[in-house]
């Protein structure tokens, strides 16, 4: 089993105890998605090597090739310097308590000043026992039904990994597929009202005539608001000359 050097840009995810191979494989494929790549087991129910682990791990069997195999907590946490608990539930132990959203930022400044940082999860039944909890030196809850409170582990660590991206990633709050166009210049859009507003002037829309210039302004704010692209456009022009011609065919 190799033992690597622990990358000191990104958390370590330690498995405690962990109960079922399915789940370790997919918190593996979990921290792969968001660029986490330093696994340690520690005690696994059912051994290590764990070929259920493997076969849902999928294409990020890497992790597990390279996972740390540890016999107890104290071996995993041997070099880390800031040590996070995730946990749902209430524990009589006076520590900080973190949202997950803060302990990634947390994490990220220790990491960048040089700390290495292990996040824990506990094992499936029951999540961390306060004997895992008391080498932690700092807690994360996450905010959850409290009727319902427990996660599954690969959905916490998914969680934890989707923070860490949050706070160290390139991650865009929104942009705009724009699907091989681009959006329409001003020229285009008033070339289009002008278009639409011509056509129904033909047509007897405006009408009645008092009423008329107000509808054409109406008409053009309308234009005017609506984010349209080149393709958009295209379209719309496109409609209104079929719907010309099919008036002329009648």
């Amino acid at each position: 089993m190799s033992d690597p050097v622990q990358k000191p840009s990104i958390p370590s995810i330690v498995l405690v105890r962990p109960q079922m191979g399915e789940n370790i494989g997919a918190a593996a494929r979990a921290m792969w998605n968001f660029g986490l790549d330093h696994m340690r087991v520690v005690a696994p129910r059912d051994g290590w090597p764990n070929p259920a682990a493997v076969a849902m791990a999928s294409g990020a069997g890497r992790l597990l090739d390279e996972a740390r195999l540890c016999a107890d907590l104290p071996e995993a946490l041997a070099d880390a310097d800031f040590v996070f608990a995730t946990t749902a539930r209430d524990r009589d132990l006076t520590k900080p308590v973190f949202s997950p959203e803060a302990a990634m930022a947390e994490a990220a400044s220790r990491i960048e000043a040089g700390q290495r940082v292990a996040v824990l999860f506990g094992p499936e039944r029951a999540g961390l026992e306060n004997e895992d909890i008391a080498r932690a030196n700092a807690i994360v809850s996450v905010p959850v039904n409290p009727a319902f409170p427990s996660l599954n582990l690969a959905q916490c660590v998914l969680l934890m990994g989707y923070e860490w991206m949050r706070q160290t990633g390139d991650v865009t709050a929104r942009e705009d597929a724009m699907a091989g166009t681009d959006w329409a210049s001003g020229a285009e859009v008033e070339h289009l009202a002008a278009h639409y507003e011509e056509r129904m002037e033909e047509a007897g829309f405006f009408f009645p005539e008092h009423k008329a210039s107000s509808m054409k302004v109406n008409l053009r704010n309308m234009w005017s608001r609506m984010p349209l692209t080149r393709a958009d456009v295209q379209m719309l022009h496109g409609m209104m000359r079929q719907m010309v011609r099919w008036k002329d065919r009648k």
